[in-house]
């Protein structure tokens, strides 16, 4: 996987979620807004500070944190 420079984890920031570079916007709250379909010019309208590559990487780190391992019982 490629190196995502715009998640951020600082403890005093957001109470250490992962952010969108520092600032106070979290990755669970723009996969929650692409979750209740929102379009991402309207999720860039609301937070005028993001960028588009912001919301892509976002959707790519939790994508990576959900990977799933099935475990099978032996």
């Amino acid at each position: 996987m490629k190196t995502l420079s715009r998640i951020t984890l600082n403890s005093e920031v957001m109470g250490g979620k992962p952010c969108i570079r520092g600032l106070r916007v979290t990755v669970g709250t723009v996969v929650g807004l692409m979750a209740s379909e929102h379009f991402p010019e309207e999720i860039l309208k609301a937070y005028p500070y993001l960028e588009l590559a912001d919301i892509y990487e976002a959707l790519a780190y939790a994508a990576w944190r959900s990977e799933e391992v099935e475990v099978t019982n032996v």
